[in-house]
């Protein structure tokens, strides 16, 4: 099998073509990747890309399938184990990997078919797994393929197999090595390959303990024995070395441990599992409960795989649990529950749904969103059904959830009604942008908004806000050159007009700072190049259309770090590379090892980051845009020269101001 890591790219290569030759097209020139090299060549296309996520996916991978067999009936207890240098162990007491040969492949046994060959396996048809988690026959080939090593330890009729692999590429013949006291299972014990995850990560103790627990949580007839070698384990990880795992009590026993400690509207959850006919062939198992204060959780699996997205079936749940509801607060006689919608049902809403299908659809390798239409339905109606048995059978429960709810639907219509009132603007008329997640707050007076690039930056900043005083709108890429559009463009873009709306302050001779929605604009791009591009378009339209909220110091640039850096228990955090090499000349000078992290933007940063290093007013760092008096004057020059509409007069900066530079940080 050809390596591909190992091909020369150099331009004096022998063979390599000639600038003549670059323009020939033919069959030649068209490769054909085979066996596992489409994985090595482009990893992220099987999960997600090289960073440390990705390489915690190979854990949820070989993970899944002994889940599945244990879900299956197959086995009942798993072992996961991690150990020094990042080599991980996964084993279960299953049926074992088939060892026999390959009817397709006869000088292949089927484990070597499923360890080097992409979509092949027993979980195509409904034949070997009622569900399960792998749908496309990739998972195990893919850690095999980005593993430096590999070894596989089948037990089949109380004989044992093994085999070893490297890069996906067995070292050797599978060999029979004798008989064992062990009626059957799979052993995996891999190794990430350093020329894949060229970035250094660690696999975290505790990220590995928690994917253990909620397995455990998600199929109450497992246990799962964790172990972990103490070396790897720091005081702050609050992680065992060793620990049987079992939850009897299923998503219920879970929901319990994350409410621990908090305050709910309701004593009793509403609980239930239950299987479903024949001709699905599937399970709903749910946890829910509402907490008086704060913010819910809202956790969802597919067949023990995590959708952190969601999906359909969480779209289910959350129609299923409104129309029940609503239903119970007309039959209770209480007219005010026609208010209720399912954003009020889900505030504060702790929701753990585990959803067993048959042949599941996903958006993505990586699976993180339910797309399987049926499944909303199915969901739907299972917990509509379940709910109304339980509202009607705890009327006193019933009532206290359901005018707790009630106040919350009538608190959201006095806000929007205060917010019609004391926010009136030129623009009124117009609804706001759908896509803006504005601030509870009703006057301007310490509110903010952060103008984000991108859904995904977006998704982050919500989850990372403060609610009740910013605000996150969203923008789609890099918003139109002001300075160079013509007022058709500018009239008719989408993201100004949004951006205009929600700041509510008009624009151009409209403009009235006394109108401004939000007392900061905060410009939140990612710490890099395209980062800085958009800021400055971003800069530019609040300079030729909103001069005033400049002149009048409502306009800043949150500084977002690009990279963190770990040593033992002490982290930090650097705007760019030269604070980077700062904090490595100070803070951490003489120290042992660092690790060192580059965030790749915003939508990569977990909300608990994004607040601690952008957006906590209390640790954060702000720039205000500011034009001094003195500088009017050659702002205005260089706006018109770098933006405007005449390319000579960048040329003319460029290379006049092209000898002083010394280097580009590309």
């Amino acid at each position: 099998m050809a390596d591909l890591f190992n091909k020369s790219s150099a331009k004096s290569a022998p063979g390599a073509k000639s600038s003549a030759d670059k323009n020939s097209y033919s069959a030649k020139d068209i490769e054909v990747l085979e066996g596992l090299e489409p994985v090595r060549h482009r990893p992220g296309m099987y999960i997600g890309g090289t960073d440390s996520a990705a390489m915690h996916h190979l854990v949820a991978e070989v993970l899944d399938n002994s889940m599945d067999e244990a879900v299956a009936g197959h086995a009942d207890h798993i072992e996961l184990e991690l150990g020094p240098d990042n080599v991980v162990t996964v084993r279960d007491n299953g049926r074992g990997i088939p060892v026999d040969p390959h009817p397709k492949f006869k000088n292949k046994s089927a484990l070597e078919v499923i360890l080097t060959t992409l979509h092949s396996g027993g979980k195509f048809s409904n034949k070997v797994y009622e569900t399960s988690g792998g749908l496309h026959g990739v998972g195990v080939s893919v850690v095999n393929a980005l593993s430096d090593r590999l070894d596989v330890e089948v037990t089949r009729d109380k004989t044992l197999y093994k085999q070893s692999y490297s890069r996906g590429v067995p070292k050797g013949p599978l060999k029979q090595v004798g008989a064992t006291p062990k009626k059957s299972g799979t052993s995996i014990t891999f190794h990430p390959d350093p020329e894949i995850f060229t970035d250094k990560h660690d696999f975290s103790p505790a990220r590995l303990y928690r994917m253990a627990r909620s397995k455990a949580y998600l199929f109450r007839g497992v246990e799962i024995r964790w172990k972990c070698d103490p070396s790897l384990i720091s005081p702050k990880d609050n992680v065992p070395t060793e620990e049987t795992i079992h939850f009897p009590g299923g998503l219920a026993d879970f929901l319990a441990s994350h409410l621990e400690g908090r305050e709910t509207l309701i004593t009793k959850p509403f609980t239930g599992n239950v299987t479903l006919g024949s001709d699905t062939g599937g399970k709903i198992e749910w946890a829910v409960n509402w907490v008086a204060e704060g913010e819910g959780i809202n956790s969802s699996y597919c067949n023990t795989v995590p959708t952190p997205m969601g999906g359909t079936h969480e779209a289910g749940m959350r129609t299923g649990l409104t129309r029940a509801l609503k239903a119970y607060g007309e039959l209770a006689g209480n007219r005010r529950a026609t208010q209720i919608t399912s954003d009020d049902v889900m505030d504060g809403a702790c929701v753990l749904l585990s959803l067993f299908m048959r042949n599941p659809q996903f958006q993505g390798q990586t699976k993180e969103k339910l797309a399987s239409v049926e499944a909303a339905k199915m969901v739907e109606s299972t917990i509509k059904d379940h709910f109304d048995h339980w509202l009607s059978g705890d009327p006193t429960t019933a009532n206290d959830l359901l005018n707790a709810i009630i106040d919350r639907a009538e608190e959201r219509l006095r806000e929007k009604k205060a917010k019609e009132f004391n926010r009136k603007t030129a623009t009124r008329r117009l609804r706001l942008p759908g896509k803006l997640a504005d601030c509870s707050r009703n006057a301007a007076d310490g509110t903010e908004i952060f103008l984000v690039e991108g859904d995904s930056a977006g998704g982050s900043a919500k989850s990372a806000r403060n609610r009740e005083t910013q605000a996150i709108l969203p923008l789609r890429g890099k918003i139109l050159n002001v300075a160079s559009a013509s007022t058709d463009k500018l009239q008719g873009n989408q993201e100004i007009a949004d951006l205009a709306l929600a700041l509510g302050c008009g624009v151009g001779s409209r403009f009235d700072v006394s109108k401004l929605r939000y007392e900061r604009v905060i410009i939140m791009t990612d710490a890099d190049v395209d980062g800085a591009h958009i800021a400055s378009l971003l800069i530019t339209f609040f300079y030729r259309e909103m001069r005033g909220l400049i002149d009048h110091g409502h306009l800043y640039l949150a500084q977002p770090p690009l990279y963190r850096i770990t040593q033992g228990g002490t982290t930090v955090y650097a705007r760019d590379d030269a604070h980077k090499e700062e904090l490595l000349k100070t803070t951490f000078k003489g120290r042992g090892k660092i690790d060192i992290s580059r965030f790749k933007g915003l939508g990569e940063m977990p909300p608990m980051q994004l607040r601690e290093t952008t957006m906590d007013q209390s640790k954060r760092i702000l720039l205000r845009i500011t034009i001094p008096e003195s500088e009017r004057d050659l702002t205005e020059e260089r706006v018109e020269s770098l933006m405007g509409r005449k390319p000579e007069l960048r040329l003319a900066f460029i290379q006049e101001y092209a000898p002083s530079v010394r280097e580009l940080d590309l």
